[in-house]
């Protein structure tokens, strides 16, 4: 019998879960043991940076009378442990006054503790939309992944992914505003379909002042594009026709101007060094 694909993914849930074990040398484990929760540290690599403190309080409240039904995964780090997996039960537990927690002692380097944490944090934890993107970027960055194949690992489709993805390509004030609960990720991938920045965070201002839903959003980014290319094939005016002349004729190259009189493009046709050279010269006037 063929030997099991393996994945980043593929161990996630046997760690998890105290009674599968994994066999491979690398990812030995001592088991699960009751380990003083004042001995472990939080990892400052997770992906995970911010917590919401209701999740955390309801999260405690079972705690208090269920107990942690998965054990932590750590790495011992001297007289010490360091977390790997599973900081929000860790937060939780703190909350809920318990004075020892389960673990799993794992034996792990630091880029696998990396894996597992930002696996770990996708699967499991509620990352807002803004840390989720970072981490599924970071594992494609640090392990050479495409899209189909962290799909695969993470058992999301690959258009997720790359909505996901599209997310990090908005300006700072627009993410910010995603990770803030202020705008949804539906309304990011919206504005992300628009390639200017300043209209990229005119349009999340936008959304934020006048309540936009994802579908009034995009309705007024359809609009926004038709008027954009009306604007584009409006012919021309005799005045616009020869200011393109005399544009063309000082450059000479080919020079195409869209738009009227108040707003428009001026694109400029060069073939070589030389005309890119006589544009620039033209333009700044020697």
């Amino acid at each position: 019998m063929a030997a099991a694909k393996r994945g980043l993914g593929r161990g996630l849930d046997a760690l998890l879960d105290p009674h599968v074990m994994d066999d491979s040398a690398e990812s030995q484990s001592s088991g699960v043991t009751e380990v003083d929760i004042l001995s472990i540290d939080t990892n400052l690599h997770q992906p995970r940076k911010s917590f919401s403190e209701d999740s955390l309080n309801d999260l405690a409240a079972s705690i208090k009378t269920h107990g942690i039904v998965q054990p932590l995964i750590v790495r011992k780090n001297g007289d010490r442990y360091l977390i790997v997996a599973g900081e929000r039960r860790f937060r939780a537990a703190r909350i809920a006054k318990l004075k020892k927690v389960p673990v799993m002692v794992v034996d792990y380097d630091e880029k696998k503790m990396q894996e597992i944490s930002l696996i770990e944090n996708i699967q499991r934890e509620n990352l807002n939309p803004i840390e989720e993107a970072k981490a599924i970027q970071s594992l494609m960055k640090e392990y050479g992944l495409t899209q189909e194949e962290l799909s695969e690992r993470l058992g999301k489709s690959r258009p997720v992914i790359a909505n996901s993805l599209r997310l990090l390509s908005l300006p700072e004030t627009v993410t910010k505003l995603i990770q803030n609960g202020i705008i949804t990720a539906g309304h990011g991938r919206a504005i992300a379909g628009i390639s200017d920045s300043a209209m990229q965070t005119k349009l999340a201002e936008e959304t934020v002042n006048l309540g936009y839903s994802v579908r009034a959003l995009e309705n007024r980014i359809k609009n926004l594009n038709h008027k954009k290319k009306k604007e584009e094939k409006q012919p021309l005016s005799s005045d616009m026709k020869q200011l393109e002349k005399m544009f063309r004729e000082r450059t000479g190259t080919r020079v195409h101007i869209t738009g009227t009189e108040e707003k428009g493009k001026i694109i400029f046709d060069y073939a070589s060094k030389d005309q890119l050279q006589q544009v620039y010269d033209c333009l700044i006037g020697e």
